[in-house]
């Protein structure tokens, strides 16, 4: 086992790990890209678009999350830069969902998107996860950790479980419509998880 963590944190220094991540990161939508251009999207294209760049946005939040509780379990230190890397590519994507919805669904009638936002309380809860995420994908550089002082950084950082709830809440109503929860009780679970983690290590709940 120790000989195998040697070799994976051997791995995690290459200088090619970042721009490998980001490159795998990319495919998704690099796959997307290419069934619009080849009609492989289905009958419905606009929606299949949104849809999938939503559903990549909450996959990566989920390996964004995942990242310390593996660093500090495996000890691996390393891993940290993937955490930026899945954070950046959580951001892109949510842009890409969020773009998708303005072209495709509401042909960036800026009124109507508005009216949208404050009518359905599906897409204001998506839309307040996507506001809640922009600070925290502008501060994702060593700059802003010393702008900011570590404690400051990662206390605003933390609001990346907040972004984590709204996320999977906005999911769990855009599916009730169709009575389809299963990959909404995946990704609850994942969060679940990953916030009981978190909790048992604050202060609070390690004394009792």
């Amino acid at each position: 086992m120790f000989d195998v963590l040697s070799r994976l944190r051997s791995a995690l220094r290459h200088p090619w790990v970042t721009p490998a991540a980001y490159l795998l990161c990319v495919l998704p939508l690099a796959w997307l890209l290419w069934g619009a251009a080849n009609d492989a999207l289905g009958a419905n294209p606009a929606e299949y678009l949104i849809r999938a760049t939503g559903d990549w946005t909450l996959r990566f939040l989920c390996l964004t999350l995942a990242v310390t509780p593996l660093r500090v379990m495996l000890g691996l230190p390393e891993l940290f830069k993937l955490r930026r890397v899945f954070g950046r590519c959580t951001y892109v994507y949510v842009v890409l969902h969020l773009l998708c919805y303005s072209w495709l669904d509401m042909g960036f009638e800026w009124a109507d998107i508005a009216h949208d936002i404050a009518k359905r309380p599906f897409i204001l809860v998506g839309f307040s996860a996507f506001v809640l995420l922009t600070p925290l994908a502008l501060t994702s550089f060593n700059r802003a950790i010393r702008w900011l002082g570590a404690k400051r950084w990662q206390g605003l950082h933390r609001a990346v479980y907040a972004v984590a709830v709204l996320a999977v809440l906005h999911f769990f109503w855009m599916r009730a419509g169709k009575n389809n929860f299963a990959e909404v009780l995946v990704y609850a679970s994942v969060l679940f998880a990953l916030l009981v983690w978190r909790l048992a290590r604050l202060p609070l709940f390690v004394r009792q």
